[in-house]
């Protein structure tokens, strides 16, 4: 198992370590404020109840998180070191020269900082090519970006470890003050201070234009995209000639910088909690993770943006379809947001998306995969018959079991079991489908490997308990 070690557990670091030991990685950390495993646990029990709704498929077996009174402990075995701890320099290159001396020297040294350049971290460190900048973006468990400057060669390497994370990691080839992602905030982030300042617009006001306008946007498509589609038909140039002219017009400010005086603090502050200040930081912070998630899926559906680099982690979370004298474990996944009603109950229509779900993983174990289908060959649903016995909610794990009762011919019966990880069943299925010829679109027979499987596992399965009553 590998090893991940996190130094400093605040926000961003408790993000890295849940996005580790999600997804199968031990993680070792080191932080000496005594509050840490509370936090850290806080942090981890918000990952484990969102990052699952965002695939389709079961994560891997979660690693094992320790705990560690020095540094030195917990970055003796680790391949990868996140240094997450406050943003001084000094600080950093403290801490960077302790792991520096004592961890593995093949492990990838990856300093969290949102602003200053690996020149300025490799200061003073005796193994300068190990150290990189791996700047993530909160939460780190949910949003897959992370900016990586620093030396080629290992940068290459933390790109190939991050993507099996399910991670985007965009390599910054050229070092500068705040890497690219940063910059773009800050510029927003000043304006923001200014609209305060100058009495235009309060905190919620500005958030508003965000939530309700450009921020729906680029959640799905980026800033030059948007403006080229907003150049109609005449692309790109068209806008830049159109609106090009006004950024010379005095409508920002974006090298200056209100004073940021204990007044305008305050105002801020005071704005700030008449819009949030209901709900406490942990409140908020499932809130946005549930509408990352319900975005996130909307995405994946259209396989665009961040939706399609979610498919792609997801294809690689599928586990090999178990499919022999035992039933076949068709499903294994949790209840996503999105699948819910008002009081964050699975609703009806998604126990059928969970038996079709649970159908195509019994076609894959029969050999009537995605290669069959593009072949014109495929399996039709006929009828399905679905007992509710227990509700779930939200963040619920379950697994399905599928049982092949008829495999005669054109025909497969199938019997599922969806219950939850202690075993109490929340529903069954009746499930009847056709072999059909795609080019005809009328029933065939399967194709002579498929049909020798299909009755090969049904008449093992006939020996079988059967599913419905067990």
């Amino acid at each position: 198992m590998p090893v991940a070690a996190i130094i400093g557990g605040g926000v961003i670091g408790g993000g890295w370590a849940a996005r580790f030991l999600l997804m199968g990685w031990d993680v070792n950390i080191f932080d000496p404020d005594p509050e840490a495993k509370r936090k850290i646990g806080e942090v981890l029990e918000n990952a484990r109840r969102s990052v699952p709704g965002i695939y389709d498929h079961a994560l891997p077996k979660e690693g094992q998180l320790t705990f560690h009174d020095n540094l030195e402990a917990a970055v003796e075995t680790a391949s990868w070191i996140a240094e997450s701890v406050p943003e001084r320099l000094v600080l950093k290159q403290k801490i960077l020269g302790q792991i520096e001396n004592h961890c593995p020297p093949d492990a990838i040294i990856a300093s969290s900082t949102s602003g200053f350049k690996p020149s300025e971290l490799h200061e003073g460190r005796s193994t300068p090519e190990r150290i990189i900048v791996a700047h993530p973006f909160n939460p780190v468990y949910l949003i897959p970006l992370v900016e990586l400057v620093g030396p080629t060669q290992t940068v290459e390497k933390a790109q190939q470890i991050l993507s099996k994370l399910g991670n985007y990691p965009l390599h910054v080839r050229k070092e500068i003050d705040a890497h690219i992602a940063d910059r773009l905030l800050e510029a927003v982030w000043r304006e923001g201070l200014w609209l305060v300042n100058d009495g235009i617009a309060t905190t919620e006001e500005i958030d508003a234009t965000f939530t309700y306008g450009f921020g729906l946007r680029w959640a799905q498509m980026g800033l030059f995209e948007t403006y080229r589609v907003a150049g109609g038909e005449a692309g790109m140039a068209h806008f830049m000639a159109q609106f090009g002219p006004a950024l010379k017009w005095p409508w920002t400010k974006l090298m200056d910088v209100p004073d940021l005086t204990d007044e305008l603090v305050q105002q801020i502050a005071d704005q700030s909690d008449a819009q949030s200040g209901a709900y406490s930081i942990r409140e908020l912070e499932r809130k946005r993770d549930d509408n990352l998630v319900a975005i996130m899926r909307a995405l994946k559906n259209r396989n665009w943006g961040t939706g399609a680099l979610l498919n792609k982690m997801d294809s690689s979370l599928v586990e090999r379809t178990h499919a022999d004298a035992s039933y076949i474990r068709s499903v294994s996944r949790s209840v996503p947001i999105d699948w819910t009603d008002y009081n964050l109950h699975m609703n009806e229509s998604r126990y059928g998306q969970v038996f079709s779900d649970a159908a195509d993983a019994v076609m894959i174990a029969i050999g009537a995969d995605a290669e069959y289908i593009k072949d014109g060959l495929s399996y039709f649903t006929v009828e399905t018959k679905i007992k509710y016995l227990d509700e779930c909610v939200a963040g619920d794990r379950f697994i399905v079991d599928s049982q092949i009762l008829i495999g005669d011919g054109k025909k497969l019966k199938l019997a599922h079991k969806m219950c939850r990880k202690n075993g109490d069943v929340l529903a069954v299925c009746e499930q009847f489908l056709l072999h059909v010829d795609l080019t005809s679109r009328k029933s065939s027979t399967p194709r002579a490997d498929v049909l020798k499987r299909k009755t090969e596992l049904a008449e093992l399965h006939r020996n079988l308990p059967l599913i419905l009553e067990s």
